[in-house]
């Protein structure tokens, strides 16, 4: 089955990063179809922002966002040149300058949706978290707002294709996992290494209750329900059924520090790795006394991709 990723861009050298992040891991591959899409605010009179269609509004932009529009799209031009000279065929890009009467973030998240794609992919600018909450990013808003559609968050220029992603036994946990080995399935390049911290609030889901079900044959369930391990093998047993090289796939287990969020962001610097996957509570779930892990993985997380599923 092909892939559909939507990556956002804006010129910026976040934009680059994140095309660079893409080269590395889908070079050569022909299942991955990539639409490009910048964002160019305008300010209409409320009457042509819900009567005009996009034709219209371009015919309405201000000598400035008509630089911008122009700007846009000399971008993703240049966009997709860098990426066919790094291995990515032009014939599976597609671009896309969008005019838009709402929000950056909104505009996005809508073409997201509408166009089922697999994966939202955006570079993040080197803002502090307390910067974020004050300004508000684009970033930022998706993640908060986009539960539907997985989100790729590329923090500086990321050249390893080796993938960090932590396991606890959790719906969530496999929920991430499914995304994974959908995305991977048939990549040469990609490493995971599966990764359990026993920090002392880190927790071990109880993968008993249907969930290991949902994801795997209930025939493999029930010989590894009690298992001690199986918030390892579970995992393991996904990507191998997807087709996913077992001698790709290892395993690490720690049981340093107090926090398991600060175990992940550690071990990815520690061991260089460029991808850490992380599945996300339900919206409707209370997060715990000290947070959500997945939040603080994201505000710590530098020179690195974070995928948030869920």
């Amino acid at each position: 089955m092909e892939k559909k990723l939507l990556i956002a861009v804006d010129g910026s050298i976040y934009s680059s990063n994140t095309l660079h992040y893409l080269e590395r891991l889908f070079a050569h591959l022909d299942d991955i179809r990539f639409h490009l899409i910048s964002i160019i605010p305008c300010n209409p009179s409320d009457t042509a922002k819900e009567w005009f269609d996009e034709l219209e509004l371009l015919n309405m932009l201000s000598k400035e966002e008509q630089k911008r529009y122009a700007a846009a799209n000399r971008y993703l031009k240049k966009a997709v040149e860098q990426l066919g000279r790094n291995g990515i065929s032009p014939e599976y890009i597609t671009t896309e300058a969008k005019i838009s009467t709402t929000s950056p973030a909104a505009e996005v998240l809508s073409v997201a949706r509408k166009g089922f794609y697999d994966a939202l992919i955006i570079g993040r600018r080197g803002v502090s978290k307390l910067e974020e909450l004050i300004l508000g990013s684009v970033s930022c808003t998706l993640l908060n707002k986009c539960h539907d559609v997985p989100v790729w968050i590329v923090d500086g220029q990321v050249d390893s294709r080796k993938f960090l992603v932590p396991v606890d036994g959790s719906h969530f946990t496999l929920q991430a996992l499914d995304h994974l080995c959908f995305i991977l399935q048939g990549n040469p390049h990609a490493e995971i290494t599966l990764f359990h911290s026993t920090a002392m609030f880190a927790q071990t889901q109880d993968l008993s209750k249907g969930y290991c079900n949902q994801f795997l044959p209930k025939e493999w369930c029930e010989a590894h329900k009690d298992d001690k391990e199986l918030y390892f093998l579970a995992p393991r047993q996904m990507l191998i059924n997807s087709g996913f090289p077992p001698d790709r796939i290892h395993r690490l287990k720690t049981k340093k520090g107090m926090y398991p969020s600060r175990q992940i962001v550690r071990q990815a610097l520690i061991d260089d790795f460029g991808t850490i996957v992380m599945g996300r509570r339900d919206k409707e779930i209370v997060k715990g006394v000290f947070g959500s892990v997945t939040e603080k993985v994201l505000a710590m997380g530098v020179d690195t991709a974070i995928w948030v599923v869920g």
